[in-house]
């Protein structure tokens, strides 16, 4: 099974993204997490990003704040799929970085999560990884399978509440 590497531009950033982590490896997908810069350590942005197809990764997670530079910084590097988490990270509530993270230029695009988002950034990390591996899509259509379930035991206890008003 190919790696997914979940990219922070700062350790500050570890209280969003572990919420990265915890859903993968529910899924049992194998994930690396680094903490780089795409200002403060340019180079090494660009080796990850240049080698991270050969060193077995399939997906990349990259998570910012501020000028969110990284996803796009890794995106103009790699052919493998970037996925952007935008921290809210500054006095800007995060919209800078959603921005910084969406507005890429054709042909280098950054699949964008919402503000925060980690936990989506990796469900849809694990829905691309899935095409290619059957094991996983049978768990991800199990994970959707009691997602429904959930949502529909909720639904039904809406009556009880009903008559109890």
């Amino acid at each position: 099974m190919k790696k997914v590497a979940i990219i922070m531009g700062s350790d500050s950033d570890l209280p969003i993204v572990k919420k990265a982590a915890e859903v993968l490896k529910s899924f049992g997908v194998p994930t690396e997490m680094r903490v780089l810069s795409a200002h403060r350590c340019a180079a090494q942005v660009s080796e990850f990003a240049t080698s991270a197809e050969e060193n077995g990764f399939g997906v990349i997670i990259a998570a910012a704040g501020k000028a969110a530079h990284l996803a796009g910084a890794i995106a103009g590097q790699t052919p493998l799929p970037v996925i952007g988490i935008p921290i809210k990270a500054s006095a800007l509530e995060g919209i800078d970085a959603l921005l910084s993270t969406v507005q890429m230029p054709a042909g280098v695009p950054v699949a964008t999560v919402a503000i925060d988002g980690a936990a989506n950034a990796a469900y849809l990390a694990v829905q691309i990884l899935a095409v290619a591996d059957d094991e996983l899509m049978a768990k991800m259509k199990q994970y959707r399978k009691e997602q429904t379930e959930k949502v529909l035991a909720a639904d039904k206890k809406m009556a009880e509440v009903l008559e109890t008003l």
